[in-house]
């Protein structure tokens, strides 16, 4: 697990101020590439009330330090950007929805395919999921 420097970097990085709740929820957030829901982090931090981590996302999110995905599952998920992500188009990447375990992972390693689009239109954003079994379910699945 990641030590307390490492979370205040992530914070400091971001020009956000350090605060134990914000420390805390960044904590939690943190799954290398998997991704967490608000109904989730509200499971996994009972002593925090909704409307504070709602606002700490909110936060967060304003300051490039996590993004959002929309994954089709009703519920936005959130992960945490690398250092020198700044949440533009160029940093797109892929997500992959689990059909089965209903977990949402970034492919950081697979950028978005380019979509050539007819004049006039400017590209703001692209959410881009993919949707299958993980390696763990596929593994499951395939045990006999």
């Amino acid at each position: 697990m990641k030590d307390e420097e490492f979370f205040l970097h992530k914070l400091e990085h971001r020009d956000i101020k350090p605060t134990a709740t914000r420390l805390l929820i960044l904590r939690e957030m943190y799954r290398g590439d998997e991704t967490v829901s608000l109904p989730e982090l509200e499971r996994l931090l009972p002593t925090i009330d909704k409307s504070t981590i709602s606002r700490t996302l909110t936060l967060f999110l304003l300051h490039r330090l996590i993004h959002a995905v929309d994954d089709g599952s009703g519920s936005l998920k959130y992960a945490v950007c690398a250092d020198d992500c700044d949440c533009t188009v160029d940093d797109e990447h892929t997500h992959f929805f689990c059909t089965a375990c209903r977990r949402t992972f970034c492919l950081k390693h697979l950028q978005v395919p380019v979509v050539p689009l007819p004049d006039g239109f400017v590209l703001e954003s692209v959410n881009y999921v993919l949707k299958g079994l993980c390696p763990e379910c596929s593994e499951k699945r395939n045990r006999p």
